[in-house]
């Protein structure tokens, strides 16, 4: 099970692949703070989320951001490209780079001390579904 929360300013983000903990998360969080459930997010941060459940997939997209820059700029009608990368490309872990995981152990930069505390923070949503 893994869940994160994601805070800025006065929005909370709850993410991961277990519903029932991420219910048990939302209602313990409700009685610290008052919050509303918004349903599932459809834009953060100016991202837009978009799912496909029946193929197992999840994507980001700026395309309302960059629309809006080229609105404010007059180039709403410029002719579109593509990013200079394969389309359809498959990819997988293997293709991870490995040097943030061969160097998590170490504490030679606070860099790698931050990485370090951010490993110890992702896990701290389980331990609180646990105290419910």
């Amino acid at each position: 099970m893994v869940a994160y929360i994601v805070l800025y300013v006065d929005d909370i983000l709850l993410i991961g692949n277990d519903f029932k903990m991420l219910g048990q998360i939302r209602a313990w969080l409700s009685t610290q703070v008052s919050m509303k459930d918004m349903g599932e997010a459809s834009y953060i941060f100016g991202i837009k989320i978009y799912r496909d459940r029946s193929r197992r997939m999840l994507g980001l997209t700026q395309s309302s951001y960059i629309e809006k820059v080229l609105k404010r700029f007059k180039m709403e009608n410029s002719k579109r490209g593509f990013l200079p990368m394969m389309h359809e490309i498959k990819l997988s872990k293997k293709q991870s780079p490995r040097l943030m995981r061969s160097l998590r152990g170490g504490r030679t930069s606070p860099m790698l001390q931050s990485w370090e505390v951010f490993n110890k923070l992702s896990s701290v949503p389980c331990s609180i579904s646990r105290t419910l």
